[in-house]
């Protein structure tokens, strides 16, 4: 008599998300032969058929045009293509270095990204342990709805209501600081404000749907923590100090170090949306750059030479992040 894996589960706990694929199918082949690596193909072949869409749209959009990388290394001229265009080897990347503008085109972009994951998790956390202390349960699926609404809304008409908002003529926001006696500010064309201008929109943007996200790290802590704190005399102060945010740590710290990856992504869609000259010395970003030398200026290899190089950076990021993310809180794709 055969003895499958789904038998076998009785000495390999179920909620061990841990034990690899790789294992799992030696471990089976091992017990049943090639009679169980088959079985598991029978049930599970539908999945890897579902997943074919998926593939194919990642290599068309992914993949495949990572044959223009070659542009980077040629002075590139559309008339005679990827094959026909002239080999410079690494002057694209010495002109690069040699940009007067690049030093503070990369600072604005991480100042910019860093400052957008540092308010983007202190926000929904906040948010967060302030919904859950409500006792009214239609007032807290109301607010997380109301709050969850503008994460599903285009930069495109977000910027659109920003202008209007932030107008120093006639905006809301500019109106109301004029009651106090203060002059109006032009929000999106001061180099002083438009960074913490693209901060905050970017978290009222966001935040809902990391509210949503700590709220779920939430409901997984044990209610007996708290009625064991109040015993102990702590009030909501305390609990939530040494209760609630300690039950939440680890989705904190997978969040954060998921967040690592992002760090020379300063949203392109909003800024290119927002910004405009009189700010490029605080608002111009890797994105952006790229976008004004390669679609603006015509410098094709120019532009993929700085879209290589951020590759390159945010493909080290990412791998530091899922490495991070495995040490500090356990976490694992594959």
């Amino acid at each position: 008599m055969r003895v499958y894996y789904s038998d076998i589960e009785i000495f390999q706990p179920r909620s061990e998300q841990t034990f690899p694929l790789t294992a799992r199918l030696q471990l089976n082949i091992e017990v049943n032969g090639m009679n169980g690596l088959t079985r598991i193909w029978k049930r599970e072949w539908p999945l890897h058929f579902m997943l074919i869409p998926g593939l194919f749209l990642v290599l068309l959009f992914s993949y495949v045009p990572m044959a223009g990388i070659i542009m980077a290394f040629q002075k590139y001229v559309p008339n005679k293509g990827l094959f026909g265009s002239p080999f410079i080897g690494m002057k694209n990347f010495q002109l690069l270095i040699d940009y007067p503008d690049i030093g503070r085109i990369f600072f604005n972009t991480m100042f910019i990204a860093v400052m957008k994951i540092a308010a983007g998790l202190f926000v929904p956390i906040t948010i967060a342990i302030l919904l859950n202390e409500l006792r009214r349960e239609w007032i807290k699926r109301t607010f997380q709805t109301l709050v969850y609404l503008p994460h599903f809304m285009s930069w495109v008409l977000l910027s659109g209501i920003l202008v209007d908002i932030l107008s120093p003529s006639s905006g809301i926001f500019n109106q109301v600081l004029g009651w106090f006696g203060v002059k109006p500010i032009f929000f999106l064309g001061s180099n002083d404000w438009f960074p913490y201008v693209m901060v905050a929109s970017d978290v009222w943007k966001e935040f809902g749907f990391g509210t949503i996200v700590y709220l779920a790290a939430l409901t997984s802590i044990n209610p007996s923590l708290y009625e064991a704190a109040a015993m102990d005399g702590a009030g909501r102060i305390k609990q939530t100090f040494y209760v609630t945010l300690p039950g939440m740590m680890p989705i904190i710290v997978l969040m954060l170090t998921l967040n690592i990856g992002n760090v020379l992504n300063a949203g392109f869609e909003q800024i290119f949306n927002l910004y405009s000259p009189p700010v490029y010395e605080s608002a111009d970003i890797i994105d952006t750059f790229v976008y004004r030398m390669g679609v603006q200026q015509a410098q094709f290899g120019f532009a993929t030479a700085v879209g290589l190089l951020k590759s390159i950076v945010s493909f080290l990021f990412v791998s530091l992040s899922y490495v991070l993310a495995y040490r500090l809180a356990n976490y694992r794709i594959f």
